[in-house]
C-alpha cells in the first residue's frame, strides 16, 4: 500500500522537538527575571524622588546606577560563566535581582536605593547573559530562530504588563507590596534552576567579549542591532514629550503598539529565519525601523504617531530576531555567553546613547527634525548589514565549492 505521508509531512516530522522540560524550566526563569526587573523599573525612580531630600536628579541617579551596573555585569558575565557555569550564574543573578528589593522596604535613604539598584543591575545582567547562553544550548539548531523568538515573547510580555502594573500597585497599595512582589517573583523562580544544564553548557575554550566584538561575524550584527536600539530608546523616552499634551491617549497607544508589534514580528521573523536564513532579514528590519521613526516625525498627526511607532516596532522585532539568531549560529557552544553579552550590551548602550543624544539634537532642531535625522542615522547601518550579507554569501559559496572538491576526490 502506498504511503499517505507526503514530502511536506516528512519534513515536518523530521523537525526536532522544540519544547522540552529544560526549556519549559527556562521559561520560568525568563518570566521571573523579567517581571521582577520591570515591576520596579518605573517605581524606584519615583520612590527615590519622593524620599526625604529627593528630587528629579535623584530619580535619574538611581536609573543611571541600574543601567550602568547592568552593562558592567554584561561585560564580566561571560568570564564568570566560563568559570562557574551558566546554571550557577543564572541562580546567582536571580538571587541578586530579588533579595535586594526587600531592602527598599527597610530604608528609603538615597545610599540604600542606589546600592540596591547597583546590585539588582548586576543580577539582571547575569540572568540575561547566562540565561541567554543556556537558552541557545537548549534549542535545536534547526529551530534556533523560532526558539529564540519564543524566549523573546516570554520576556516581552512581563515587560508589557510589569511597567504599568508596578506603577498602579505603588499608587494603590504603597511601595512595600511592590518591592515584596518583585523580590518573591525572582526568588521563587530559582527553584527552576536546578533542572537546567550546568557547567557543561560552557565547556570548551571561551570567546572573549572584546575579541568577539572585533570579529566581523559578530561585530557587524552587533553594530546593526545597536543602531536600531537607538531608535527604541528615543521612542520610549521622548515620544511623550514630542507629542502635544492634549494627545496623551495617542502616546499611550503608540507606546503599546511599539513593543506589541516588536514581539509579534520577532516571532514571525524567527520562524522565517529557520527556513530561509537570518542574514536576509537585517536589511528589511533596518529599513522598516528607519521608516517608522520617519513617520513618527509627524508629531502633530495622531494617526502617524501610532502607525509610525507600530512600523518601527515591526522593524525592531525583525532586527532583534535576525541579529541574535545569526550571532548564535556563528559561534560554538563555548561562545554563547559572549554572544548573549554582546547582544545585550548593544541593546542597553544603544538605548542609552539614543536617549542622551536625541535630547541634545532636539534642543537644537526641535522634535520633528530630530526624528528625521535619527531615521537617516539609522540607515547608515545598512553598510555593515550589506557587508555581512555579502560575507555570508561568499562563505556559503566557498563551502559549496569545498564540498564539491571533496566529492570529486572520492572514489
Amino acid at each position: 500500500m502506498a504511503s499517505s505521508v507526503g514530502p511536506e509531512d516528512r519534513v515536518a516530522e523530521a523537525r526536532p522537538r522544540l519544547m522540552t522540560r529544560p526549556l519549559l524550566l527556562r521559561f520560568v526563569t525568563v518570566v521571573g527575571s523579567s517581571a521582577s526587573f520591570f515591576l520596579l523599573l518605573s517605581v524606584v525612580p519615583v520612590y527615590a524622588q519622593r524620599a526625604p531630600g529627593g528630587g528629579s536628579d535623584k530619580a535619574g541617579l538611581v536609573t543611571g546606577a541600574l543601567m550602568l551596573a547592568t552593562v558592567v555585569g554584561e561585560l564580566i558575565a561571560p568570564w564568570l560563566a566560563a568559570r562557574c557555569g551558566y546554571r550557577v550564574m543564572l541562580g546567582a543573578g536571580l538571587l541578586l535581582l530579588g533579595a535586594p528589593a526587600l531592602a527598599l522596604t527597610v530604608s528609603r535613604s538615597l545610599a540604600c536605593v542606589v546600592t540596591v539598584c547597583l546590585v539588582r543591575g548586576l543580577g539582571f545582567a547575569f540572568t540575561l547573559v547566562a540565561g541567554g547562553a543556556l537558552t541557545a544550548s537548549l534549542i535545536p539548531p534547526e529551530r534556533r530562530g523560532e526558539g529564540l523568538a519564543l524566549i523573546g515573547v516570554m520576556a516581552g510580555v512581563p515587560s508589557l504588563v510589569g511597567l504599568p502594573l508596578g506603577a498602579w500597585l505603588a499608587l494603590h497599595t504603597g511601595y512595600g507590596p511592590v518591592c515584596w512582589a518583585a523580590a518573591l517573583i525572582a526568588l521563587v523562580s530559582i527553584a527552576a534552576v536546578p533542572g537546567l544544564p550546568g557547567r557543561e553548557a560552557a565547556s570548551g575554550p571561551p570567546l572573549g567579549i572584546f575579541a568577539g566584538a572585533r570579529s566581523g561575524t559578530l561585530g557587524r550584527p552587533t553594530a546593526v542591532f545597536a543602531v536600531t536600539a537607538v531608535g527604541a530608546g528615543i521612542v520610549v523616552t521622548f515620544l511623550p514629550l514630542a507629542v502635544a499634551p492634549g494627545y496623551s491617549g495617542v502616546v499611550a497607544a503608540a507606546l503599546f503598539m511599539q513593543p506589541a508589534a516588536a514581539t509579534a514580528s520577532r516571532w514571525f521573523a524567527g520562524r522565517r529565519a529557520d527556513r530561509r536564513g537570518a542574514a536576509g532579514l537585517m536589511v528589511p528590519g533596518l529599513v522598516a525601523s528607519a521608516a517608522g521613526i520617519l513617520v513618527v516625525a509627524l508629531t502633530g498627526v495622531p494617526v502617524a504617531v501610532v502607525v509610525g511607532a507600530a512600523v518601527f516596532g515591526v522593524g525592531f522585532g525583525i532586527t532583534q530576531s535576525a541579529t541574535i539568531t545569526l550571532m548564535y549560529t556563528r559561534v560554538p557552544a563555548s561562545g554563547y555567553g559572549t554572544v548573549s553579552a554582546l547582544w545585550n550590551v548593544a541593546y542597553d548602550t544603544g538605548m542609552g546613547i539614543g536617549a542622551v543624544g536625541f535630547g541634545t539634537v532636539a534642543g537644537l532642531t526641535g522634535y520633528p527634525w530630530a526624528f528625521v535625522l535619527t531615521a537617516f542615522l539609522m540607515l547608515t547601518a545598512l553598510v555593515p548589514a550589506r557587508w555581512d550579507r555579502t560575507a555570508a554569501r561568499k562563505q556559503r559559496a566557498m563551502g559549496r565549492k569545498d564540498q564539491a572538491v571533496s566529492e570529486e576526490g572520492q572514489p
